[in-house]
């Protein structure tokens, strides 16, 4: 069965066409390596992964709670609506939540995959293309890693969210290479690392659980090596420049930020979608949830320069400016350690 067989409602084309124009870029100088992006490729080629051996795919998933996650990672969970549900549509609506979120992981990997393969094309440097082509085999482990896991686990899926479409678009149509580092390596990516470790942590199965453990062991290395690009070139950029930058990254916190409103599922589920999309906006909860998306992005922002007023007050007025000194490189450690550990578990 195929992949549109299994979405949750019909999509009007497989194919999606991002038209874009940037030039390639060829060096003839293959010795000006910097010492930095030199460690990191050499990371990369060491840790690199088989979906089919690394995994023990042959672990089921519960029907009624596939990931074995809490409750309260059900968005609408404390509400009058949940609270009206029976066992049977409480069991059906998990599936699909975790099945929607898994599917958004899985699109935005493929963005990850595309946005890869353009920097290898567009970035001036050898040094990073030789990392960049380490991690579009990344990615291309984790778009098969999300797929089986929906296909032959779940037996279901979902299209692209409409935020997450338009944020690809415009990473991918942009012709500045920077963009692509900015746009995926640094927001995309610094997303998904915080979403991640949400399963990670919480899901008490263990296929689900080592998916995700194994996906953040790449991701660390990828958000550092936008942060070793960008941190490099930002500072020769006019204010003009990074004025430009700050506005697109600022746009597209807000844009993430609100695409958790989860609308496609409560239609699927046959749920009163206004009230539960009320009851997710006004969720303590999922504030909370959003705040924390925001972990890897924010130290990130800082740390690339992009740091000017606009950023700073868009950060306070969405009450994440608190992460700006979150230690980056111990998160990524911690992600490898933990990785580390769900392979001696298996």
């Amino acid at each position: 069965m195929s992949t549109t067989d299994r979405y949750a409602y019909p999509v009007e084309d497989v194919d999606w066409a991002v038209p874009g124009q940037f030039d390639t870029n060829f060096r003839w100088e293959y010795d000006d390596a910097r010492q930095s992006l030199q460690a990191l490729y050499r990371k990369g080629k060491k840790m690199q992964w088989d979906v089919d051996t690394r995994i023990d795919w042959s672990q089921d998933l519960d029907p009624e709670n596939p990931e074995q996650l809490p409750d309260e990672s059900i968005p609408i969970f404390g509400s009058d609506v949940w609270h009206k549900l029976d066992r049977a549509e409480r069991a059906n609506l998990r599936r699909h939540v975790q099945s929607w979120q898994l599917s958004q992981f899985l699109h935005g990997e493929q963005g990850a995959l595309i946005c890869t393969a353009k920097i290898v094309q567009q970035v001036p440097n050898m040094d990073a293309k030789f990392y960049a082509a380490t991690q579009v085999m990344d990615e291309a482990r984790h778009v098969e890693a999300y797929s089986r896991l929906l296909h032959e686990k779940f037996d279901l899926a979902y299209p692209i969210t409409p935020p997450l479409k338009r944020l690809l678009n415009d990473v991918l149509a942009d012709s500045r290479w920077d963009m692509t580092y900015l746009g995926m390596q640094i927001l995309v990516e610094g997303l998904a690392l915080a979403s991640f470790s949400d399963i990670r942590d919480q899901a008490q199965n263990c296929l689900a659980k080592s998916v995700n453990a194994y996906v953040m062991q790449d991701e660390a290395r990828h958000v550092a090596f936008g942060r070793l690009a960008l941190r490099d070139y930002y500072p020769q950029l006019t204010q003009k420049e990074r004025d430009e930058r700050e506005e697109f990254a600022v746009e597209a916190c807000y844009l993430m930020r609100d695409r958790f409103l989860f609308d496609e599922v409560w239609d699927e589920c046959g749920l009163p979608a206004e009230e539960c999309m009320a009851y997710v906006d006004g969720s303590a909860e999922i504030r909370q949830f959003r705040t924390r998306l925001f972990s890897r992005i924010v130290p990130s922002m800082k740390d690339i320069g992009l740091w000017g007023d606009k950023i700073r007050r868009a950060y306070a007025n969405m009450g994440i400016l608190g992460f700006a000194d979150v230690d980056l490189e111990a998160m990524g450690k911690e992600d490898e350690r933990i990785a580390e550990q769900m392979d001696a578990l298996n």
